[in-house]
């Protein structure tokens, strides 16, 4: 009689569990559904208190106050984006080297964090010789 009772038992706790488990996921479902709604009645109120009066003017191109002329194809140098790459390259360096410092200390990480990260900067230096040998790295 008594594994009866600790079975219904567990299984009560279980439905608890379970209930407590989904009402938490239905407070972040109806925090998204609010946002979404606010979102959505911000933007329509937009739509119906704004303005419309379309003129040859407004549906111009508009780029950065300068009047378009010519064609739409502008040259842009590809060394700047490679700037842009290896400093986000280096900044996710530095994402991973901040909490490894500080994993490094406690007992029984050392030599596990050690090899890991010799192993990223490895795989950092390799993309730092191919980008120097490309001529990535010389201003010109």
């Amino acid at each position: 009689m008594s594994e009866q009772t600790v079975v219904v038992t567990a299984a009560a706790h279980d439905v608890v569990v379970a209930a407590d488990y989904f009402e938490s996921y239905s407070v972040v479902g109806l925090l998204a559904v609010i946002g979404v709604l606010f979102v959505a009645v911000a933007f329509g109120a937009g739509r119906l208190l704004r303005p419309v009066v379309p003129t040859p003017e407004k549906l111009l191109t508009y780029e950065c106050g300068v009047d378009p002329v010519g064609e739409g194809w502008a040259h842009t140098q590809v060394r700047y984006y490679v700037y842009a790459f290896l400093y986000v390259i280096f900044a996710i360096d530095s994402i991973f080297l901040f909490p490894w410092a500080t994993v490094f200390a406690d007992p029984g990480y050392g030599a596990t964090t050690l090899v890991e990260m010799f192993v990223f900067l490895g795989f950092l230096a390799v993309g730092l010789l191919y980008a120097y040998k490309k001529g990535v790295l010389a201003w010109t």
